[in-house]
């Protein structure tokens, strides 16, 4: 008995590492030479960092400070974010938002797991992170329809490639202080960032 018990123990012990460990890697985007960093979580790739493009329209730097955009990517309208992923990749949908967040166990867990642990970037986070995904989520902030800038260190802003209505489109939200994930919609002229998945 003593023997079976401690057999079913170490293979439990590996499944759980198998599971929680994720496949990585790079990519050079050629329109520029940037590289990202890329992970794979369950069937789907995407880049591990927010793209850092410069768009000819439709994208900003977080309060025009050029270094902004080389730390936490570029915030773009959706117009751009839509056509802004190099080729090979494109900008994330609901449903691949939805299925990463599936996989992760829940919009209300699935935020920790993806948020870049520490304080490096975040500011005062409340909710544990542990970014065991590999996603390495950082807070860049938005652009508002007027030109304001709001929240760098504290909230995540993301499009996503589906459309809403003719004035809205949907976007992915994670806060410091929870460990939640929220998608919902909002006018298209706002600047959020974007994460390509590969296609």
């Amino acid at each position: 008995m003593y023997f079976k018990i401690k057999s079913l123990t170490i293979v439990l012990f590996v499944f759980a590492i198998s599971t929680s460990a994720q496949e990585t890697g790079t990519f050079s985007d050629l329109r520029d030479g940037k590289q990202y960093k890329t992970v794979k979580i369950g069937t789907q790739t995407w880049m591990a960092e927010n793209l850092a493009y410069k768009a000819t329209s439709g994208c900003y730097a977080y309060e025009n400070n050029e270094s902004n955009a080389k730390i936490y990517g570029y915030l773009y309208n959706w117009e751009t974010a839509k056509k802004v992923c190099p080729s090979g990749w494109r900008l994330s949908s609901k449903d691949d938002w939805s299925a990463l967040l599936t996989y992760l166990g829940g919009e209300l867990i699935a935020g920790e797991k993806l948020k870049e642990a520490g304080t490096n970037h975040w500011q005062k986070p409340i909710s544990p992170s542990t970014n065991e995904s590999g996603f390495t989520a950082i807070p860049g902030g938005f652009r508002n329809e007027k030109g304001e800038f709001y929240v760098l260190g504290y909230n995540c802003w993301w499009w996503c490639s589906t459309e809403e209505d003719t004035e809205r489109a949907n976007q992915v939200l994670i806060f410091g202080h929870t460990k939640d994930v929220t998608i919902s919609y909002i006018n298209k002229n706002n600047g959020f960032s974007v994460r390509c998945v590969k296609k």
